[in-house]
């Protein structure tokens, strides 16, 4: 799934509960993520549901990129897991430190059809992504 193919998804649908039905899908299409990283060492703080990250540094032609697998105990939260890890996994540490995420969000209208509870784990999410990005440029 590209973020081409979600935003495209996201503008076809007509109501917010079918918006709400497919991101609960996204997350239910997200790989397997191991039960031995559902830890406090990868667990995202700020996240009133539990959100799990593992992050993975692989050398790129424009320096580290940085893989990254996610999960949460809650249907809509997995999926807002899936969108964030198609908007920055697998790219380059220095460009995930210049996504505007915000801009995303705001586009799918997710900021205005969220819980301020949600709303500030997504948040917490894009920051542990950012923390994540900066220590794979400082350890290249």
């Amino acid at each position: 799934m590209t973020l081409d193919e979600i935003t495209e998804t996201f503008e076809l649908l007509d109501d917010w509960e079918e918006r709400y039905r497919y991101v609960i899908e996204l997350g239910r299409a997200l790989p397997p993520y191991p039960e031995a990283a559902r830890d406090a060492e990868h667990e995202v703080r700020g996240c009133v549901s539990k959100v799990w990250l593992i992050s993975r540094t692989e050398p790129g032609p424009n320096g580290p990129v940085v893989v990254f697998e996610g999960d949460s105990d809650a249907l809509i939260v997995r999926g807002l897991v899936a969108i964030t890890l198609t908007l920055f996994s697998g790219r380059p540490a220095s460009e995930i430190l210049t996504t505007d995420a915000e801009a995303l969000f705001s586009r799918l209208g997710l900021r205005e059809h969220l819980t301020p509870q949600r709303s500030n784990g997504l948040s917490a999410m894009v920051r542990r992504i950012r923390h994540d990005a900066e220590t794979a440029l400082a350890a290249a």
